[in-house]
Parts: C-alpha cells; sequence; structure tokens
C-alpha cells in the first residue's frame, strides 16, 4: 500500500442529517466495499446493501437519501474475491457487543442544558485530588442500595445510604472532597458479554473494540445503541453539576484482538510488526502503530470527539510508552485548542519491549518532551509502600530503612531539588518532572496489591492498628507532597481484595468477580475513621497552597527539609509571606521529638489519627512525634 494516502478530512463515519447520511470509510487496499442497513443492532434483520464508490484519498463514499437515525449498519470489504464483515472504525453508537454500527442523532441524546455543560476549571493540576473509580466498583454490592447496580444511572444516583444510613456511590464520592474522578475504561470493549446483563461479569475494560462508544453493560439497555450514548451524557453532566471533573481512563495502545475493525478494513497497517511477527509492547497480544499517519488521526480523533461530545474533562492514558511522542504532543495541542485546561497524563511506561525507539516512546524519561502530560510517579509508590512487583518488599512507611532521601525526592514532586542526593537515589536515577503538575503521586491504583493488601502482606506479624498507622502515613505523605495526589477508591477504608474461597489476596483483580472487586459501604469504626483522616487530609490540602506548588522554582524556594534527624524520619518546611508549614514523617518504631523550625507557637492540624482545619493544640520549641506518624504543624508569618 501507498503508504503516503492520508485522507485529513472530518467526516470519516456516519455523518448524520435528517434527510440524508453520508458514509466514508477509509480502505485503500479494498476491491469493492457495500453499506448493509439493518432494523435492528442484532438479528437477521438486514433491510439493504447499497455498493460504495471509491473516492479520494483512499476512502470509500456513498450518500444515501432519507433519515436513518436509529438504523444499524456494517461495512463489507473484498479483497481478492475474500469478504469480511465489520463495523465501523468511527462508530458513534452500535448495537449489543458492538457488532454494528448505528446511525444516530447525536443531539437527540443531550441532557437537558448540555451545550452549556463544563467540568470545573482547573487552574494549576497541583489543586486537584483524583480518585480512580469503576462504573460497577462503586454501585454493585448490595451495601450501595442502588437502583441501578453497575450501571451508568447508578454512578450519579443521589441519595442512597446503607444499612446503617450513611452515604453510599455518588453522595459518598461528593462527600470526600475529591475534584476529579478518573473512570476505569468505559469504552466499549470486549471482554463481557452485553447480550446477558443477568449474569454477573466482570472485567476492568482493558480490552477495547470500539473506541468512541460508551460500554454497553454499564447501560441500561445494551441493545439500543442511543441509551448508553444518553446515559453516559447524564453521567457526566451529574457529576459537572457537583462540581467534579470526570477523567476517562483510555487504552489506544492495543485492541481486544487482532481481528478489529481496524484490521478488517486495512489489514496490518493500523499495528506495529516486529522480525517474529506483530509486536506486543502491551503485553495483551498487539500494539498500535500510532506513529502510522491514519492511526495517529484516529487517536486524535477519539480524544476529541470525547471532548467535544461529551464533555470530559481529561485522559488517562495506559501504557502510555507504547504511544509515540509525536502522537502524544498531537493530540495535546488538538484538545487544548478545544479546552485549554484539558488534564492529561499516563503510565510513562509499557508492558513489554517495543519495536518504537527508546526516545520516541512517551515515556516518564521522555516526560521533557511532552507538551504538558503527566506521568504516575512510580517512585512514591514504590519507595512509600514498596515495590509492586515483590509482594514482600517493604516501603518507608512500613518498616524499610535507608529511605529518607527517596523521601524527599517524592515530596518534590520529582523535580529538581537542591537538598535531594540523586547519586544516592536509584530508583530512576534523576528528577524525571520539570514541573509538580506533570507528577500523579499515589500508593494505590487499580493495579497491584490494594495499599492495605500490600502492608498486610509485606507485614504478616501486623495487627490492625499497626497497619493503620501505616495507612494514614502513606496517606500524608501523598496528601502533603508536592504533585497532583491520586487514590484508589476505597484506600480510605482499607479497601481488600479478597479471593472468594481462598485464604489469599487479588494482586491482579482485571476479571475476578464482584466478591472481590466491589466496594462494601457496611463498614466497621475503624474504617470509618480512616475515612475521616482522608478527608481531613484532602480538606487540609486544599486549605493551603503551599502543599500545592504549581512551579518547580517555587518548590526549590520554599521547601527546606531538615538536616541530621537521623534514620526513618523526615521534616521539612513550607513557607510563603503569610504562614509556615512544618511537616514530619516518622517511620520508625519510637516516638521522636523534634525541634519546631522557628520561635513561637506552632498549631497542629494533622497527627497520627487526626487530620483537619481545625486545631489540635499547639505547641513550641519542640514537638513530639509519634511512632509511625505524621505531624503537621502551622505558624502563621511573624513580621519583622
Amino acid at each position: 500500500m501507498d503508504q503516503s494516502i492520508y485522507y485529513s478530512g472530518n467526516d470519516l463515519g456516519a455523518v448524520y442529517e435528517k434527510s440524508h447520511t453520508a458514509f466514508r470509510l477509509w480502505a485503500p487496499t479494498a476491491d469493492e466495499v457495500r453499506l448493509k442497513l439493518f432494523e435492528e443492532g442484532d438479528g437477521d434483520c438486514l433491510k439493504e446493501t447499497h455498493a460504495m464508490k471509491r473516492d479520494v484519498q483512499g476512502t470509500w463514499f456513498l450518500d444515501v437519501q432519507g433519515d436513518l437515525n436509529h438504523t444499524y449498519y456494517t461495512y463489507e470489504l473484498v479483497r481478492k474475491g475474500a469478504a469480511v464483515e465489520t463495523q465501523d472504525p468511527y462508530s458513534v453508537a452500535t448495537g449489543v457487543n458492538g457488532q454494528r454500527s448505528m446511525v444516530l442523532d447525536l443531539g437527540e441524546t443531550d441532557p437537558p442544558g448540555f451545550e452549556t455543560d463544563r467540568g470545573p476549571f482547573v487552574k494549576h493540576r497541583t489543586d486537584m485530588v483524583i480518585t480512580e473509580i469503576s462504573v460497577v466498583d462503586v454501585t454493585a454490592d448490595a451495601s450501595a442500595n442502588s437502583r441501578f447496580p453497575g450501571k451508568y444511572p447508578g454512578l450519579v444516583e443521589a441519595g442512597t445510604k446503607n444499612a446503617a444510613g450513611k452515604p453510599t456511590g455518588f453522595d459518598y464520592l461528593k462527600g470526600l472532597g475529591i475534584t476529579h474522578v478518573q473512570i476505569l475504561p468505559a469504552f466499549d470493549f470486549g471482554s463481557v458479554d452485553e447480550a446477558h446483563p443477568e449474569k454477573e461479569q466482570y472485567n476492568w475494560g482493558y480490552d477495547p473494540i470500539n473506541y468512541n462508544v460508551p460500554e454497553g453493560s454499564y447501560s441500561t439497555d445494551p441493545f439500543h445503541g442511543e441509551v448508553r450514548v444518553r446515559e453516559f451524557k447524564d453521567m457526566v453532566a451529574a457529576f459537572h453539576k457537583a462540581g467534579i471533573g470526570v477523567i476517562l481512563d483510555v487504552v489506544y495502545n492495543h485492541t481486544y484482538d487482532l481481528n478489529s475493525c481496524f484490521q478488517k478494513c486495512e489489514p496490518d497497517y493500523y499495528y506495529r510488526k516486529d522480525k517474529n511477527g506483530y509486536s506486543d509492547a502491551s503485553a495483551c497480544g498487539n500494539e498500535v502503530a500510532s506513529e502510522q499517519p491514519m492511526m495517529r488521526k484516529y487517536i486524535v480523533d477519539s480524544v476529541c470527539y470525547w471532548v467535544k461530545e461529551y464533555h470530559v474533562d481529561g485522559f488517562r492514558f495506559d501504557l502510555m510508552g507504547v504511544l509515540d511522542i509525536e502522537t502524544m504532543n498531537e493530540l495535546s495541542a488538538r484538545l487544548k485548542e478545544i479546552r485549554p485546561d484539558i488534564v492529561l497524563y499516563g503510565e510513562g511506561w509499557t508492558g513489554a519491549d517495543s519495536p518504537v525507539p527508546y526516545y520516541d516512546r512517551a515515556l516518564k524519561q521522555n516526560v521533557r518532551l511532552l507538551d504538558g502530560i503527566g506521568m504516575f510517579s512510580d517512585d512514591i509508590r514504590d519507595n512509600v509502600r514498596g515495590h509492586v512487583f515483590n509482594l514482600t518488599e517493604r516501603g518507608f512507611v512500613n518498616g524499610q530503612k535507608n529511605l529518607e532521601n527517596a523521601m524527599r525526592f517524592g515530596v518534590a514532586a520529582s523535580v529538581w531539588h537542591p537538598q535531594v542526593d540523586y547519586g544516592q537515589y536509584a530508583y530512576s536515577g534523576g528528577p524525571w518532572s520539570e514541573s509538580p503538575e506533570n507528577t500523579i503521586s499515589y500508593v494505590s491504583c487499580h493495579d497491584n496489591l490494594t495499599l492495605w493488601d500490600k502492608l498486610s502482606v509485606s507485614c504478616p506479624d501486623a495487627d490492625r492498628e499497626q497497619k493503620l498507622a501505616m495507612n494514614r502515613l502513606a496517606a500524608a505523605i501523598v496528601y502533603t507532597s508536592q504533585g497532583v495526589p491520586f487514590f484508589l477508591i476505597g484506600e480510605e477504608a482499607a479497601r481488600s481484595k479478597p479471593v472468594e474461597g481462598k485464604d489469599e489476596v487479588a494482586e491482579n483483580s482485571f476479571n475476578l468477580p464482584l466478591y472481590t472487586n466491589a466496594i462494601r459501604y457496611d463498614r466497621e469504626e475503624w474504617q470509618e475513621a480512616l475515612t475521616d483522616y482522608y478527608r481531613g487530609l484532602i480538606s487540609f490540602r486544599k486549605k493551603h497552597p503551599l502543599l500545592r506548588m504549581a512551579k518547580a522554582k517555587k518548590i526549590q524556594k520554599r521547601l527546606r527539609f531538615v538536616d541530621g534527624l537521623g534514620e526513618q524520619l523526615v521534616a521539612f518546611t513550607l513557607k510563603n509571606k503569610t504562614e509556615q508549614i512544618f511537616t514530619v514523617y516518622n517511620a520508625g518504631g519510637t516516638d521522636a521529638e523534634i525541634p519546631l523550625p522557628a520561635d513561637g507557637e506552632w498549631e497542629i492540624y494533622i497527627d497520627g489519627t487526626h487530620a483537619g482545619t481545625q486545631p489540635l493544640g499547639s505547641v513550641s520549641s519542640t514537638v513530639t512525634v509519634g511512632a509511625v506518624s505524621c505531624m503537621v504543624l502551622v505558624r502563621k508569618a511573624v513580621k519583622s
């Protein structure tokens, strides 16, 4: 195929108008293409078949007269006498299980007032507090008492309560103080059979089928394509009304399998190959060739579509290192034209090796080459709790020594700081981020053991109170560090992922049942107390701009670490014209008496068990910091 064949138009797919619908497909090597129209999204209901005409720049085109709204369609492509049928890569709606595309008047799916809907404005990403959720996890357990468990409407259902009368689901999320939700993949994915919603089926959804279509198993009716579109918009609008932004977890690095609409439309164009055949940097069986002009165009078109049509506020890119830097920068530029404060970040690594040169990959180490795209800090994650791939390895909060310098690296959000010894920092070498806005600080996400399970596995002899102390210290480190704080929903209540029928917890729960994955809201007092601690940390962070500095230069100027404290102790001051904050992390097994950095009275806002915006007491000269705990004190600036 002539690799220079590139279609730059914005009318790929089915462009609907009431009087006619224009269909355009890019398939330059096809000998024939036929458009097949159906009454329904599944079953034997073929209405008509039309031959399409070869058109410009490798496309096939057909304009069909009449109102085709809610008509389903597929393309039949013929090459060398062999025919293959596929849905449209540019589908905006589909029937059940995504096998037939749907012509849809998208305007009819807008909620009332959706034309003015917008998520919260993000001046600085460091002002954000992100929690990672799944549409299913938050509402599917019986304790959530949702009328729509595991569905889009259930996720934003107001007024739900547990048996004790405490908020669940949407109201619970709002009560945490978060600014954004990051939703696990909610585009149409292949691992759940939408035709049988009566069966319990579970998957995180990292197996794309139709990138521009909401997942049908999360809708109340997967058989009628317009329903999932309308319910997804309703969900976004409800979050926005509550002041919460919506970030989509997107998986452009691979597809469910190689029997995809891309492969059927233009074989071997959209996927990378190496000497052994199809390359597999995703570790999921294939990897997309994002550097190919039409694949790059597709990814850019897709993210822009989600922002324009669904008003989403940002994207988290799964295995972003599989994608090339030019593609990421192009989508960043295009998205900023639509919404200048768009939120973009991702995993700065791959699942395996790729044919793409290292310097062209969107990796953490190449973040300086990317246009305002952030990265997850596996540095702070693994240094705080222990490496995720070594289940028994411990980190700072659970007893590992000699990590004081590593804690400094995390507190400074991976930007250069004169008091971090990079010669002694082995995890990722030097400072990889130029801005704290590009550093996502976290200690748990959907992958690997939850924080609570990691503490349990790595410290099998620790009792509940000891693990709670470790958990609170880990959370306090995230919320008092610079960067963008992020947490897995349920971390704030000691979320565990037990394996049914076994005395073990799941490290990878992507396809395990709800028993393992669902959020349970019937909680004990100690869990409620932990949640209150998280709420307090979040509210304290929001009140103090010194914890949310958006420029590396400000961090270098205003953040000062205290030297000479000894093992398992880290302390630092943050200072501006109006106040001074003093933070101490004590990961040791005994209390520590720490000199205060300035004379006068200091008010305590965070200690080993409580956090918030009301002072817990005051001290002067020195402060005693409990074993395995954090202490945060504030002193108003004294005019000289």
